[in-house]
């Protein structure tokens, strides 16, 4: 324990220890004018019980999820997380690990990207995977400026579908670069493929669709892989992974470029971060990758060893050649994204994705019940839409009151959506946490309700 001065002998005794005459005289360089003039109002310093306690009550103020029942998605997801992921990934040698810099002799660090690498593959239905992202946003806008590199275009399609953040994101990076980001419209809740038809064309670099997309709706994406194709263009899929254990996988209906959040394989909500943003491409655009590739050979006794075989990072090669200036791979999301996959295995994985569907189908007809209908017909996964009979604002509001964190207000990023709610089922809500809310819900919009 650091030892705190507490009378003024022992002040005196440390500020002569270190050369000065009073507590002021450390604070000499600073103007004047900028100076505070008072003590700070702060309580005197606490003995370590007294400490937690306080913190504890500091921390009652606060809500989570502990204690509410959630039903808020919208690209940050409440799965449950295995307790052996804290028991592994809290380990010293896990957790104060960063980015290899002398790889060779992070052979530890090295596999467990692989290992990553490898499952982000098996997936996607992707050929190579590199080492992590900032998230999926940044994951997304990457792989559009890789589409426009690699087909010398300057035009991308992204679908109204898609993350609205995502999107934001998109056009920050797309704008110094000159990239025209054209949307494309969406009909019952799903892309308009005869609209997206008449957007790409010869000039179209890239289209980006999301699966399942921001509405929960599943895309006809093998439609939609045919068109682009046929433009010669490139077919960027977003992608929840959890969906992946019962979707076709993106490889499989001609995506060249997969990219996604990963927070929910193992990683908490925790207010929206940190997240963990993963990117696959075929084999022939590997080289155009952003970001590390870790790979598998052989070290001079011919046993297994890991290197970075590729570093595609503006502090590698020469900046002029560089194709990203991403410097930090998330590794210690990614080890627990790993650590998830390899728990649940691929029937883990398919249960939980099986538990979303059935569960977010049970709420759907539950609220049908009551007058609150969804507001597309398109099939879904773990999120869809629902019309309310008051501002979603409203209802949120009064559902926090039963400790019922509600669906996202689309209205915030779809005027035409005024009134529409956005809401996620994962498998840990259970029978009674969907009654509470509808319940809530019946209560709210003045409906009946029979339990």
């Amino acid at each position: 324990m650091n030892f705190v001065p507490h009378t003024e002998d022992e002040r005196r005794e440390m500020l002569k220890a270190i050369g000065v005459d009073s507590i002021e005289a450390l604070f000499a360089d600073i103007p004047e004018g900028l100076r505070l003039g008072r003590d700070l109002e702060i309580p005197g310093p606490l003995s370590e019980m007294e400490l937690t306690r306080h913190m504890d009550e500091l921390g009652k103020k606060n809500g989570s999820l502990n204690e509410y029942i959630s039903f808020l998605g919208a690209g940050s997801y409440d799965h449950y997380i295995p307790s052996v992921i804290n028991h592994m990934l809290l380990r010293s040698e896990f957790y104060t690990a960063y980015t290899p810099y002398q790889p060779e002799i992070s052979q530890g660090t090295l596999m467990s990207i692989f290992e990553y690498q490898t499952m982000i593959c098996e997936l996607t239905g992707m050929e190579v995977a590199n080492a992590s992202m900032y998230d999926g946003a940044s994951a997304m806008a990457e792989a559009a400026f890789m589409a426009c590199e690699s087909k010398r275009r300057k035009k991308i399609v992204v679908a109204d579908t898609v993350h609205p953040e995502y999107r934001e994101v998109l056009q920050t990076y797309a704008g110094p670069l000159d990239i025209e980001v054209v949307i494309a419209p969406f009909t019952d809740g799903i892309t308009d493929t005869a609209a997206l038809a008449e957007l790409v064309d010869d000039k179209t670099a890239g289209v980006i669709i999301q699966q399942p997309n921001f509405f929960g709706g599943l895309e006809k994406v093998t439609q939609i892989s045919d068109l682009i194709h046929e433009k010669g263009g490139l077919y960027i899929a977003v992608v929840d992974p959890i969906s992946l254990a019962i979707l076709k996988p993106p490889g499989e209906y001609g995506a060249d470029i997969v990219v996604g959040e990963g927070q929910s394989l193992g990683n908490p909500v925790s207010f929206g971060g940190p997240q963990l943003g993963f990117f696959a491409c075929t084999g022939k655009f590997m080289r155009r990758m952003p970001g590390r590739v870790v790979g598998q050979t052989v070290d001079t006794s011919g046993q297994r060893a890991f290197v970075l075989t590729l570093q595609a990072r503006e502090q590698h090669i020469r900046r002029e050649k560089a194709t990203s200036n991403i410097c930090s791979n998330e590794a210690l999301c990614a080890l627990a994204a790993t650590i998830y996959l390899s728990m649940l295995g691929k029937s883990g994985l398919a249960e939980v994705a099986g538990l979303c569907v059935q569960k977010a189908a049970y709420l759907k007809e539950e609220l049908k019940k009551i007058g609150v209908a969804p507001a597309f017909e398109a099939p879904t996964f773990k999120e869809f839409v629902v019309r309310t009979g008051r501002p979603v604002e409203e209802v949120n509001r009064e559902l926090l009151q039963e400790k019922i964190i509600g669906g996202l207000d689309l209205g915030r990023f779809y005027p035409d959506l005024k009134n529409h709610m956005l809401i996620c089922v994962t498998e840990k809500r259970t029978r009674e946490e969907m009654a509470s809310l509808v319940k809530a819900m019946a209560k709210i919009e003045g409906r009946g309700y029979n339990e």
